[in-house]
């Protein structure tokens, strides 16, 4: 028998991890300018991020969050940046949801009255915030784009496909809906509670515990403390009176009434989403059945449907590489960077590919 051998322990050195922020972006991940694009619903401000003459990602952020804090942590996580070398990215921010934005005001006439009917601005609707897409579209000259859209974005993408469908090329979907809002977040249950407050300037728990919920769901909420301890902390920044405006416009959407028609003869006229799409939501998203619904009643040769394991509601932050991963394969699959490799050893590689296809489920009939 192999003699055991004994191993002491002489010195354990300790180190704190580095605090989390979102300011430490990564030196590759180059913004070219910052833009403010002018649309008859207010100011879009777009930041562009890449060789503007490669192809063009548009991003679109959810509710209470913006570019930075939607998408910068896994823009700038490493597995990305071969890929975003043959891409543009341009994020698009709601009006209003940037860092530093000043407070909403409605436009005034030449004597200096509102021009609304009250004082407060009027927020676009879904549809509308969709039309201000097109005015970034039209200002950049984009002939194409894939649409990257999170939450509210994801639906906000998604009516823009349905009135510009030879604009976009493909969509990836994070958390998407296509219904109207459920009993848990229904206008009228939020705006008792809390739009009055919000709009004052208060930022109250309410709505800490609604947004920390809509971005992660209850999982997350006791397993990942420092990620958390971030949002609850970004939180605080936010502009309480330009969240409550976008927050009511995505409580308000209306239904997409898009419709799986199988009916070869039909199909042709159906109302549906006809580009090449992804469907993305993590296993313990507060958003899954909503996914689920919306892939339901999309086309099945044209949508991919993945859930990501140990995952909660934000899979860009909590499981980037898995999602960074389907991300690649889904461009591979339009036929984008198809020369491109994950960059891990091969037993991780293996073992990451097999979490993927296992999640990769037929499009779900409902």
């Amino acid at each position: 028998m192999e003699k055991k051998t004994d191993i002491e322990l002489t010195s354990i050195e300790t180190m704190d991890p580095k605090p989390r922020s979102f300011a430490n972006a990564n030196a590759n991940a180059i913004l070219i300018q910052e833009d403010d694009i002018e649309t008859p619903y207010g100011n879009l401000h777009v930041a562009i991020q890449g060789d503007r003459s490669r192809q063009p990602i548009l991003t679109f952020h959810d509710i209470g969050l913006n570019h930075v804090t939607c998408f910068q942590g896994f823009f700038s996580y490493s597995d990305m940046q071969p890929i975003l070398r043959h891409f543009c990215v341009y994020h698009v921010n709601a009006p209003g949801q940037e860092d530093g934005a000043l407070h909403l005001k409605p436009e005034h006439d030449a004597l200096g009255n509102p021009q609304s009917l009250g004082s407060r601005f009027v927020y676009p609707d879904m549809d509308q915030l969709a039309d201000a897409i097109h005015h970034v579209v039209e200002h950049y000259g984009m002939k194409t784009f894939i649409g990257f859209g999170v939450g509210a974005g994801a639906n906000i993408l998604a009516r823009y496909e349905l009135n510009h469908h030879e604009r976009v090329d493909s969509l990836i979907m994070v958390n998407p809906t296509a219904s109207k809002s459920g009993w848990i977040e229904t206008p009228i249950v939020f705006q008792s509670m809390n739009s009055w407050y919000l709009y004052s300037g208060q930022l109250t728990s309410f709505t800490e515990e609604y947004l920390l919920w809509h971005w992660f769901g209850k999982k997350t909420r006791w397993t990942n403390h420092d990620l958390i301890h971030t949002y609850q902390e970004y939180i605080k920044t936010l502009n309480a009176q330009n969240l409550s405006l976008f927050i009511e416009t995505f409580l308000r959407r209306t239904d997409l009434n898009i419709v799986r028609e199988m009916d070869p003869m039909r199909k042709v006229s159906a109302r549906t989403i006809r580009c090449r799409s992804l469907i993305l939501t993590g296993d313990d998203s507060p958003h899954m059945d909503e996914a689920v619904e919306m892939n339901g009643r999309m086309l099945p040769e044209e949508t991919d449907f993945m859930k990501i394991s140990d995952c909660g509601g934000m899979p860009l932050e909590e499981q980037p590489g898995k999602t960074c991963e389907a991300f690649r394969l889904f461009l591979q699959g339009m036929g984008y960077v198809p020369s491109l490799v994950q960059r891990h050893s091969a037993a991780a590689q293996n073992n990451q590919l097999h979490s993927l296809e296992t999640k990769m489920h037929p499009p779900v009939m409902v």
